[in-house]
């Protein structure tokens, strides 16, 4: 599932340079993320990276948006088409992902 940003956001932006999909924008009063570039960061770590550094803990998985493995790694090869490495690291699933913990 897509991760969101609660209201308990106090735009410290930790989060948003961190995102290897530049998921995470500035918003008018928090940041938000945005649910077709986000990937839970599978095939990059072994957790999100939002989630692992907000200091308020306000990076939740949005009920709205339950998503498989399977899905967020083709997404992850789509959002970075020219990146051989992820796609052979995918093709022979051999990636962190949260869902491996």
């Amino acid at each position: 599932m897509a991760l969101l940003i609660g209201p308990e956001c106090i735009q410290c932006a930790a989060c948003a340079p961190e995102c290897p999909n530049d998921a995470i924008r500035a918003d008018q009063d928090s940041f938000v993320i945005d649910p077709s570039l986000c990937t839970e960061c599978v095939a990059f770590y072994d957790q999100p990276r939002c989630l692992s550094l907000c200091p308020v803990e306000c990076c939740l998985p949005d009920p709205d948006r339950a998503e498989t493995e399977d899905v967020l790694a083709a997404r992850a090869i789509e959002l970075h088409p020219d990146d051989d490495e992820l796609k052979a690291r995918i093709d022979a699933n051999d990636f962190p992902s949260r869902f491996r913990r």
